[in-house]
C-alpha cells in the first residue's frame, strides 16, 4: 500500500463522515421545521389530526427518514471515533457509547410518530371513541416525542462535550470548533432539563439553545467535509501514518 493512500485515508474518512453529518443536519431540519412543523398545531389536537390526515404520505416519509438518519448517525459515530481516538481513546469511546444511547433513544422515540397514525386510521377495536376522541388519542404520542426527545439530547449533549474537548486538544482540527461543540453540548443539556422542569422555560431558551447547536454541529460538519483534518497532525498523534487502523479498504 502506498505512503499518498495512506495519507488520504483520514481524509476520505473525514469528507464521508462530513457528508453523512451534513445530511443529518439538514434532514433534522426538513423534519422539525417544515413536516412536523407544518402539519403540528400545538395545543390544537382537531387541527393537527386534519393536517396529518390529508399528508399522511408526507407524515410517513418524514418518520421513514429520521430512521435513515439515524443509520448514518451510526457510521458518523464510527467516523468520528476512528478521527479522534489518537487524542485519547477512553473519551472518544465514551463519546461513542453516549451516541449510541442517543441513536438507540431516539430509534424508540420514532415509534411515536408512527402510533399517532393509529387513532387516525380508524382501527376497528378504537371504533367506540368520537372523532374529537381519536384526535386527542393522536395528540398523545406527539407530546410524547417531544418529551423523548428533550431526553435523548441529554445522552448527545454530553457525547458534544466528550467530542468537544477532543476536537480542542486533537492539533489536527480547529480549537474554535472545539469550543462550538462544547457550547452546543451545554445548550442540549440545559434546554433538556429546563423541558423536564420547565416546559414555559424550555420554550423561552430554545432559540438561544439551538444557535450555538446549529453553528456548532454545522461548523464541524463543513469542515470535515471541505477541509477534512491536518493529516500530519493525525499522524504525529496516531504515533505514524497506519497506526490507526482504518476501515477504508484500499482502491484499485
Amino acid at each position: 500500500m502506498g505512503t499518498s493512500e495512506a495519507r488520504s485515508r483520514p481524509l476520505k474518512l473525514a469528507r464521508v463522515g462530513g457528508l453523512l453529518y451534513v445530511v443529518i443536519i439538514v434532514g433534522g431540519i426538513v423534519g422539525e421545521g417544515l413536516i412536523r412543523g407544518g402539519l403540528i398545531v400545538p395545543g390544537d389536537p382537531t387541527a393537527t389530526a386534519q393536517n396529518i390526515r390529508a399528508s399522511e404520505q408526507l407524515w410517513r416519509a418524514g418518520a421513514a427518514s429520521e430512521l435513515f438518519m439515524l443509520v448514518c448517525s451510526v457510521v458518523v459515530t464510527l467516523v468520528l471515533y476512528v478521527l479522534l481516538r489518537p487524542v485519547s481513546k477512553d473519551l472518544a469511546l465514551l463519546a461513542v457509547f453516549f451516541n449510541l444511547v442517543t441513536i438507540a433513544m431516539e430509534a424508540t422515540n420514532e415509534l411515536h410518530l408512527l402510533a399517532t397514525l393509529i387513532p387516525l386510521e380508524g382501527a376497528g377495536h378504537l371504533g367506540a371513541f368520537g372523532t374529537d376522541q381519536l384526535d386527542a388519542l393522536a395528540y398523545v404520542p406527539l407530546t410524547l416525542y417531544g418529551y423523548g426527545f428533550g431526553n435523548d439530547l441529554i445522552f448527545f449533549g454530553v457525547a458534544c462535550l466528550a467530542l468537544g474537548a477532543l476536537i480542542y486538544r486533537s492539533g489536527y482540527l480547529p480549537k474554535a470548533i472545539g469550543l462550538l461543540m462544547t457550547l452546543a453540548g451545554l445548550g442540549y443539556l440545559v434546554n433538556s432539563f429546563a423541558l423536564i422542569l420547565s416546559p414555559a422555560l424550555a420554550a423561552v431558551l430554545f432559540p438561544a439553545v439551538l444557535l450555538p447547536a446549529v453553528v456548532g454541529e454545522g461548523s464541524l460538519a463543513l469542515w470535515l467535509l471541505f477541509k477534512g483534518v491536518d493529516v500530519a497532525g493525525f499522524e504525529a498523534a496516531a504515533g505514524g501514518a497506519g497506526s490507526a487502523g482504518f476501515s477504508i479498504p484500499p482502491t484499485g
